[in-house]
């Protein structure tokens, strides 16, 4: 009979990492952030358990897109009311709120379920070089999202 694997939870360790968003582009980062928050480069990977890590990013505002995307991306909410809509460019909105940009696009590759909702709370992004979280002792990772750089 097959068993579902289930780490012991003292093998569980969950890490801070820090990463900088400068001139990174913006898709390449939050796939790589979301695999760092599920768990899913470390051996105790399970599908339906939280074994990933914390994620700081810093430098929020200086987050790249290619192309005619600073114009053209659209990023909408809604109210909840008639005629609530609210559609904002890629532009606007790094001028407005930037934490917000890369928070929705890993929120996007995160499960629809409640354990999306839990690995979501572990992404901490701030606009600056600055976070309160140095009492984690967070570790730099490094990550590449420009090709031909190293």
């Amino acid at each position: 009979m097959n068993k579902t694997y289930l780490p012991p939870q003292a093998d569980l360790e969950h890490k801070w990492y820090v990463v900088d968003a400068a001139n990174q582009r913006l898709g390449r980062l939050a796939t790589e952030i979301a695999m760092v928050l599920r768990g899913k480069r470390k051996p105790t990977y399970t599908p339906h358990m939280d074994t990933g890590d914390f994620v700081i990013v810093i430098n929020a505002e200086k987050i790249a897109v290619t192309g005619k995307k600073r114009s053209q991306k659209l990023y909408r909410r809604h109210s909840g009311r008639p005629g609530g809509m609210k559609v904002e460019t890629f532009a606007k909105l790094q001028a407005r709120v930037p934490e917000r940009i890369l928070e929705q696009a890993v929120k996007g590759m995160l499960p629809k379920n409640s354990l999306g909702r839990q690995l979501f709370t572990k992404l901490k992004v701030y606009t600056g070089s600055a976070h309160p979280h140095q009492a984690q002792q967070p570790e730099i990772l490094t990550i590449k999202t420009i090709p031909g750089e190293d």
